[in-house]
Order: structure tokens, then C-alpha cells, then sequence
């Protein structure tokens, strides 16, 4: 098969939360985003929490931990979901989840909160969970030494899902406590050593980390551009050299703005800088944004992997406060981004 004919087969998707607040019906994201040739979707739970409460046929506010009415209004998203020809590929964001001291309230709640996800997962007939490295204040944690407690949280959760098909897609947050560049999350992967266990990798995460600095005057991490870029191209070689195809579950895909104003350095509302960045300044590929992620999508693609391609973007615009007007333009406009990155990057393998 040739390079093109491969290129061409890689599956497209778009999370739900990149098209609008919970505020716009699932409805018509779901009819938008087929017509917009999309074959599959990562589902916010926030998106899914918000049609349960516009379809709830009783008084009471369906609640986030109301598993039963969350289950059923899973089995009508299906549904939905099928009639407009579109795969839910992931579940998501999972986030808080590893890490907590054993015995904790908090770690009982976090198991209690997985389990209630797989139950709607296998409502909504997908089988990935999408979970996001930690950003709890480390001094609530109990990491381990070498994070073997992070480690031993995601194999207990790996085997408790197994039993049910369902895999763990384990993302690095840029702004992560324990483990913000891809490299940490891929040695825990590693060492959690379950097959249904891989990685959620992100063109933002990435070169937002490793590159990109929304507290520097200049965008770019301090130390001179040259040595950013090579220890940035350096840090992909090594993903293309240690990290196998098949356990890397998807690529998200999404550049960001450099700030009209730098951020300061500090935790704002409980959000670090790149957490708040992340949050409205994350436009799709070719709309602005400055970032070197055309470099992630070349590196996942001469792993060899051929998977999932899933846009996750919240643009803001450059203020960071702007929302989306025309929303079957702007998943159209989505298409066109997401197939010009890839072709983009598959030019370079």
C-alpha cells in the first residue's frame, strides 16, 4: 500500500467539547460534525451530562455521579450517534485520577468514579477511556518512589476494565504534577505493562511542553531558540525510536496562540499557566497558532501507527474569550485543517 493510500484510511475524529459549551445541543454537533465528514467523535462527559439533563423527563438535576440516567442517556446517544454514521472512539476527560494515598476518600472516590465511567462506556459501545496525567498539588499525593503508585493505580484500573474490553488511553497534561511530557507518561505505560493500556498523545501536550512557554515574552521556553529546537527534535526522535505503534491509541491534534500578553507565573483559580492556556487558547492547525506541531504528527506517524487522528481544540481566539459563531462552518473548517496537517506530515516520513 502505498504512503498516500495509508495517509488517506487514517480515521478522523473531533471531541464534542471543541465544538461549542455544553450549552449546544449534542444534537446538532452530532449532525454538524457528519456533515463535516467526521467518522468518529471522543465524547465530553460534560456533553453527555448536559443532553441527560435536557432529556431528563423528571424535576430533579441529573447529577454527574447519577450513573443509572447517565447509563440510559448513553444508550440514546448511541443511537444517535449511529444514525449520523459516527463512532464514539473515547470517553473523556477522565482527570484526578492516580496517585491518591491508599485508603483516601479520594482514591476510593476516584475507583468509585472510574467504574461508574465503564458503565457508561459500554452503554455508549465504546471501549477507550481517556485519562489525563494528574495536576493535584503533589503534596496530596502519594506518588511512590519511581511513581510505582501511580503505576499499581492504572494496572488495578487496567484489569478491572479489561473484563469488560475497555482500554485506558493515559494523556500527558502539559501542566501535569508527576508526568506533563510524553516521555513520563509512555515510562508509565510501559511499566504498567497491560495491553489495554496506552497512550493518548497530543500535538498541544507536546510542543506546548517541550517548546512553547505562555509566561515568556517570546512564546518559546528560556535557553536560547537553537537549543529549545534541538533538544525539542531530539526529545521526537526518541519517541520514534522507543515507543511501538500499537500502544499509542490516538493523536490529538491542535496548535495555541502565542498570548498578547504573557501569563504570569503563578496558579490562578487553581489553574498553572499552561493549564489556563490549554483551556481557550488552542485554535486548530493553520488559524493562527505558532507552535511546531506538524513535528508530533511526523514522529507518530514514523512510529508506523495509522490510528486515530482526533481534533481537540478550544479556541478563544487570541483574547482567549471569543466563541464560535458558525458552527457548521467552523467544522468544516476543521476538515479542511485536520486534512492539510496530515498530508502536511506525512510529506516529511
Amino acid at each position: 500500500m502505498s504512503p498516500t493510500t495509508e495517509i488517506n484510511k487514517i480515521p478522523l475524529s473531533y471531541a464534542t467539547c471543541s465544538l461549542g459549551p455544553p450549552s449546544i445541543p449534542l444534537e446538532t454537533k452530532l449532525s454538524t460534525l457528519h456533515s463535516a465528514s467526521f467518522t468518529g467523535i471522543e465524547l465530553a462527559f460534560p456533553d453527555l451530562l448536559a443532553y441527560a439533563n435536557t432529556h431528563n423527563p423528571g424535576t430533579a438535576q441529573i447529577l454527574p455521579t447519577d450513573y443509572p440516567a447517565l447509563i440510559r442517556s448513553a444508550s440514546q446517544i448511541r443511537t444517535l450517534c449511529e444514525s449520523h454514521n459516527l463512532r464514539i472512539m473515547m470517553l473523556q476527560p477522565f482527570a484526578n485520577f492516580e496517585g491518591w494515598p491508599r485508603g483516601s476518600p479520594e482514591r476510593e472516590d476516584a475507583f468509585a468514579r472510574a467504574k461508574g465511567w465503564s458503565e457508561i462506556m459500554a452503554a455508549l459501545g465504546t471501549d477507550l477511556l481517556q485519562i489525563g496525567s494528574t495536576d493535584t498539588p503533589a503534596e496530596k499525593l502519594s506518588l511512590g518512589e519511581n511513581k510505582e503508585n501511580v503505576v499499581e493505580d492504572l494496572r488495578e484500573l487496567a484489569d478491572i476494565l479489561a473484563s469488560k474490553g475497555q482500554r485506558i488511553a493515559y494523556e500527558n497534561w502539559c501542566w501535569s504534577t508527576h508526568a506533563p511530557n510524553w516521555k513520563d507518561v509512555w515510562e508509565i505505560v510501559r511499566d504498567v505493562g497491560r495491553e489495554n493500556v496506552g497512550l493518548c498523545l497530543d500535538t498541544f501536550q507536546t510542543a506546548g511542553g517541550e517548546w512553547g512557554d505562555p509566561t515568556a515574552p517570546e512564546g518559546v521556553i528560556s535557553g536560547g531558540e537553537d537549543g529549545v529546537r534541538k533538544r525539542y527534535e531530539d526529545s521526537l526522535e526518541e519517541l520514534v525510536r522507543t515507543v511501538p505503534a500499537e500502544k499509542i491509541f490516538l493523536l490529538q491534534v491542535s496548535d495555541a496562540y502565542k498570548p498578547l500578553t504573557p501569563f504570569e507565573d503563578e496558579v490562578v483559580d487553581g489553574a498553572r499557566p499552561r493549564a489556563r492556556w490549554s483551556h481557550d487558547f488552542r485554535p486548530m492547525p493553520y488559524h493562527g497558532g505558532y507552535l511546531p506541531i506538524e513535528e508530533v504528527g511526523r514522529a507518530v506517524l514514523r512510529t508506523g501507527f495509522r490510528g486515530w487522528f482526533s481534533m481537540e481544540i478550544f479556541d478563544g481566539g487570541k483574547s482567549g474569550e471569543e466563541e464560535i459563531g458558525d458552527v457548521e462552518g467552523f467544522a468544516r473548517e476543521a476538515m479542511g485543517s485536520m486534512r492539510r496537517f496530515l498530508e502536511r506530515c506525512a510529506d516529511g516520513i
